[in-house]
């Protein structure tokens, strides 16, 4: 799929087309599946959903808050998942060109997706903080954080900088870091299946339907591992409804809070849609990432940019 370029450096065009066309890939993907989001969003933070299902939630949330409900805040969700991959695509792929693809091993992509992800969420947490207080909009919690009065990326750092401290925009940053483990779980498995694909079918390049396979059966290994992890930050960034907990209190905290009061069963709360979500939107990701960069480095060879 990819063409090698003059240089060892990540100051190539290699790396901005994979951070493009990764960028890209999970614009597509999150705009098909945001509805999946909005409803494993609300099962993590609102009380009362459990024994409902995804099919079911969306519907309640059509009848009481009006179908447009479903794409609650997706604008700022987009800016951040496009300026989020981009950093995350350009990073893994440039410290691959820097490691030699000559010497490809699933040890080799943990390390590089692990340093990518450290990357990524050291620069782009602020993002996300703000789009989890957007996406929650006027829900009750236990902190005074859902009362958002701001309605932009931009407004919303502003706001929590001067109001809540520049600390605050980065709640969740240890659950973040520790889930770094999920990217770069997904992208080994992810280039570890793709490898064996390529030597199976040699030059043909694979269906479509592969690389959507592919990305939905890591992105499956990646979730499920990680999942407790992900609800606490959530709780972390939004403002967790337990009247018995601070409401500074930390992940563990949290963890051991939940797993007293709900069981090993309240640590996965959501896990359906979560997967449901995830799992498809990574899947269609995948695809359109690799067509959009094949098709991008076909470009670039015509035009003799790429050699």
């Amino acid at each position: 799929m990819t063409s090698r370029v003059n240089g060892s450096n990540v100051f190539t065009y290699e790396t901005l087309v994979h951070a493009l066309s990764g960028a890209a890939g999970s614009v597509v993907a999150m705009t098909t599946f945001f509805p999946l989001d909005t409803v494993r969003s609300r099962l993590q933070i609102e009380e009362g959903h459990e024994s409902k299902n995804t099919l079911a939630i969306i519907r309640e949330l059509i009848a009481k808050e009006g179908f447009l409900t479903l794409y609650r805040g997706i604008v700022p969700v987009l800016q951040s998942l496009c300026a989020s991959n981009f950093v995350y695509f350009y990073t893994f792929h440039g410290l691959k060109i820097l490691r030699s693809s000559r010497h490809q091993s699933a040890g080799n992509d943990l390390l590089m997706a692990s340093i990518a992800g450290v990357i990524n969420v050291l620069t782009t947490t602020p993002l996300w903080v703000v789009n989890t207080r957007l996406k929650m909009k006027g829900i009750e919690t236990h902190s005074e954080q859902s009362k958002s009065e701001f309605n932009t990326l931009y407004e919303g750092i502003i706001h929590i900088w001067k109001t809540e401290g520049i600390q605050k925009l980065w709640a969740g940053t240890l659950p973040s870091l520790l889930l770094v483990s999920n990217p770069a779980i997904q992208f080994m498995t992810y280039e570890a299946i793709k490898r064996r694909i390529g030597k199976i079918c040699g030059a043909t390049a694979p269906p479509a339907i592969v690389f959507f396979l592919i990305g939905a059966v890591a992105k499956t290994v990646a979730t499920t591992v990680t999942y407790p992890l992900q609800l606490a930050q959530t709780k972390l960034r939004h403002g967790h409804s337990y009247h018995n907990l601070s409401p500074d209190a930390g992940t563990l905290q949290i963890l051991i809070y939940i797993l007293k009061k709900h069981g090993v069963a309240g640590l996965y709360r959501g896990m359906e849609a979560k997967l449901l979500q995830t799992v498809l939107t990574a899947a269609l990701m995948f695809l359109a990432y690799e067509k959009i960069a094949a098709f991008v480095f076909r470009l670039l060879l015509q035009n003799r940019i790429v050699r």
